[in-house]
């Protein structure tokens, strides 16, 4: 069929219209997160034929998507924040929709750096994961570096859908230990909850006071300084799974020098945690790795992408 002229000019017409439009909008989202002293990042996934591709994506600085690849059977992200960390008044917020059978991995470029809180009470950081039916999302990212009079509030919403799995693992350092930093920053405020459906699956508080409260004391934190958590939740969750977490920790080689202690447990539903304290990060990186690595053959049969440094 051939286009008439008027048929191409009104085509052009309505198509440069819906830029504007989309540009004026954007603008607009951008000036409101400004006044509110928001830094966003959205971005929605799909699954089309055999890969996951990202839709959509929207961000303002310092945050940004620095780079999108295909990663084994899903998509890789890699998110850089070209800031020198989390200032004081900071308020990050990121979300990531991942539509049926999707499959996303995400991680950043370097350690999260909390820098000292002031007037403004510290830094805020919060993440919401929406996943539909069968989507998968791990979230791996580098540790959490509280810096001497640092206060964080981290918030993570997670809700998933039938058939779906979410995983992340977190590594929290008490400071620059090298420089003799160790639990001097003011507050650490770190909140969790998962939803399956409209159901309360998963919630978990801690917070962390070092000047209020006694870390080194037997039942609490001990000789450890550095903390390290990894959580799986998804309806095909077992007690195979667990075993299997369980025979990798087992494994692992001696890390006794570092006062590493790790566990691992099923949540109440749908959920299994691992737990791991010690004397510095990457010991606590190679244990959730392992627990990681394990969980992913059990449950999609394949090994751990190759992203992660230990």
């Amino acid at each position: 069929m051939t286009m008439l002229p008027s048929m191409q000019l009104a085509m052009s017409i309505h198509t440069g219209i819906s830029v504007i439009i989309t540009i004026m909008i954007t603008r607009t989202k951008i000036l409101e997160d400004a006044a509110l002293g928001l830094t966003r990042l959205q971005a929605s996934f799909e699954h089309h034929g055999d890969r996951t591709v990202m839709t959509s994506k929207y961000h303002t600085a310092p945050l940004k998507i620095a780079k999108a690849f295909p990663i084994g059977a899903g998509l890789g992200v890699i998110v850089m924040d070209v800031s020198p960390g989390l200032l004081d008044g900071d308020r990050y917020e990121l979300e990531w929709h991942c539509g049926s059978n999707s499959r996303l991995f995400v991680t950043n470029q370097s350690y999260t750096k909390v820098h000292p809180a002031g007037e403004k009470g510290g830094a805020a950081l919060k993440q919401s994961f929406m996943l539909k039916e069968g989507a998968v999302v791990e979230h791996m990212p580098e540790p959490i570096m509280l810096y001497r009079s640092a206060a964080l509030r981290s918030e993570t919403d997670v809700r998933l859908a039938p058939g779906s799995l979410w995983v992340q693992a977190d590594v929290w350092c008490p400071g620059r230990t090298l420089r003799g930093e160790a639990f001097q920053y003011e507050r650490f405020d770190s909140r969790l909850t998962v939803r399956y459906g409209e159901e309360l699956i998963g919630s978990q508080r801690q917070l962390i006071e070092p000047a209020l409260q006694q870390l080194h004391v037997p039942g609490s934190w001990g000789k450890a300084t550095h903390m390290g958590m990894l959580l799986a939740f998804g309806d095909r969750m077992g007690e195979q799974h667990v075993e299997a977490v369980r025979e990798a920790l087992a494994s692992l080689p001696d890390r006794s020098a570092y006062g590493v202690t790790v566990g691992a447990s099923l949540t109440h539903r749908y959920g299994l945690a691992v737990m791991a304290a010690g004397t510095a990060a990457w010991p606590l990186q190679e244990a959730l790795r392992a627990a990681w690595s394990a969980l992913r053959l059990q449950l999609l049969g394949e090994p751990p992408h190759m992203l992660v440094q230990v």
